[in-house]
């Protein structure tokens, strides 16, 4: 199931941030691993994490994935290994929230850009997927929730 879409203007944000380049193949195998780096740099540094993390994707192709995992903090996180500060701007986005497996969202993400089309938004390349509920907080994927956001070109 996927929501209504809303423009939602975000204010910048601070976040621990790991850079990942993995093949599609690889996805399941970095992104655990790189999530606990991040929350752990985070919390090693108290100043985080103060939000659900999220991940930024740059670049998707049939191949392969360009994005960061990024984790909410209240101040600049010193670099640490792989993690490294960065201030999410500003933004205008085009959000929806999608409910299910993580299976599901190359689906939904076809639909929301599809409804984007028609509707006559113009979006920027990059998009954010905020994993808001997941596998650490419900075993049952239908209860698994993830924002899918497009920074809206102005």
């Amino acid at each position: 199931m996927i929501e209504s879409p809303q423009v939602v203007d975000i204010p910048a944000q601070q976040v621990a941030s790991i850079h990942i380049e993995t093949p599609r193949s690889g996805m399941q195998h970095v992104m655990g691993p790189g999530i606990r780096e991040a929350m752990a740099a985070a919390n090693g540094q108290r100043v985080g994490p103060t939000g659900p993390w999220f991940a930024h994707h740059l670049r998707m192709t049939p191949e392969s994935f360009d994005f960061d995992i990024c984790v909410p903090v209240s101040a600049p996180i010193k670099a640490i290994g792989r993690v490294k500060p960065w201030e999410r701007p500003a933004l205008t986005v085009v959000r929806k929230v999608y409910h299910g497996a993580y299976e599901g969202l190359g689906g939904a993400w076809r639909a929301f850009d599809e409804w984007l089309a028609v509707n006559g938004y113009k979006m920027a390349g990059d998009l954010y997927e905020c994993y808001l509920v997941g596998p650490e907080s419900s075993s049952n994927p239908a209860d698994w929730r993830t924002e899918l956001s497009r920074t809206k070109v102005k």
